[in-house]
């Protein structure tokens, strides 16, 4: 008898320490999620979007917007002079800037595509305590959306994210009519991008996310609730897409250890009309530097496409 009291004694402590550990965890990875590294704008992005803007023959303008929180989220609106009444909503990944997303800016603006380029909340120049990956920012798209529409009506909104601002991108396809959507290394569910984060730390898998540590996750889950009042749950491009009517193409290189490829091959599946080009020995966003020449025409060709006339 004293010998199964100890057993159990044991056992309770070890589960208690396992909680312990595993709420701690959580709370360390929310945090650092929700408060992601800000990246400022620097005055040499800000000469180099200028610089961008002269040479492609584009106006540049600085844009301010008030989102539901009354934060204040910034953008800049490129338009070039042969502008083709087409625009594209470009969207930069975690703890980057709208700088971050010059290049697709150059490449869209020099064949006749106005484009907006905005802070996430939290980042660059935009206010907001915390970062959401998609709870609220779908609605600061749909804002800076419907600002396109009633101040800058064009033929067609398109959209362009990469990492987080290609998962933001897809969840807003719930509320935006976009022309097309293009995603490049997007995570399919915030839950599932924590399993991948919670394997990294450890140099496993997800498995150890969705088994030993899973009460990690969901008590990182609960502490967001219950601290920031945001259900992480939400930020979860997988139902808007299997929802959507918009043309979704995307793009996952096989060699990206950060998001790994399966975030898109189940974007994939939940929508049967989507494309999804998977570039072998590209890494994370990196489709542009490895296949530029691939890269550049199935964008284009991917937006031309699903032009409404």
């Amino acid at each position: 008898m004293p010998l199964l009291r100890s057993a159990a004694i044991l056992t309770i402590s070890t589960l208690a320490v396992w909680l312990s550990c595993s709420a701690a965890l959580g709370v360390v990875m929310v945090e650092g999620a929700l408060h992601p590294g800000r990246s400022r704008l620097t005055a040499s992005q800000l000469d180099a979007a200028q610089d961008m803007a002269v040479r492609d023959n584009a106006s540049f303008q600085e844009l301010s917007l008030r989102a539901a929180d009354s934060a204040d989220l910034r953008a800049w609106l490129l338009q070039p002079a042969a502008w083709n009444h087409d625009t594209v909503i470009l969207l930069h990944g975690q703890s980057d800037n709208r700088a971050g997303m010059l290049f697709n800016a150059d490449l869209l603006l020099r064949h006749g595509y106005s484009i907006l380029l905005p802070d996430a909340r939290a980042h660059g120049q935009s206010d907001g305590p915390i970062a959401t990956y998609g709870a609220l920012e779908s609605d600061d798209l749909h804002r800076w959306f419907l600002w396109l529409q009633q101040n800058h009506p064009p033929r067609c909104i398109d959209g362009i994210g990469n990492s987080m601002g290609a998962a933001q991108l897809l969840e807003s396809v719930a509320i935006n009519h976009y022309c097309a959507v293009i995603a490049e290394s997007p995570f399919a569910t915030f839950r599932e991008a924590a399993y991948d984060r919670v394997g990294q730390q450890f140099d496993t898998g997800p498995w150890l996310g969705r088994t030993l540590l899973r009460p990690a996750v969901e008590l990182g889950f609960l502490y967001a609730r219950s601290r920031y009042h945001i259900d992480l749950a939400h930020a979860s491009p997988l139902p808007a897409v299997a929802a959507s009517h918009t043309p979704i193409l995307l793009i996952h290189g096989l060699a990206d250890n950060n998001l790994p490829p399966r975030h898109s091959v189940l974007l994939a599946a939940a929508d049967r009309a989507a494309q999804l080009w998977e570039p072998p020995a590209t890494g994370h966003c990196a489709a542009f530097s490895t296949h530029p020449v691939e890269y550049e025409q199935r964008v284009l060709d991917w937006l031309a496409t699903h032009t409404q006339h």
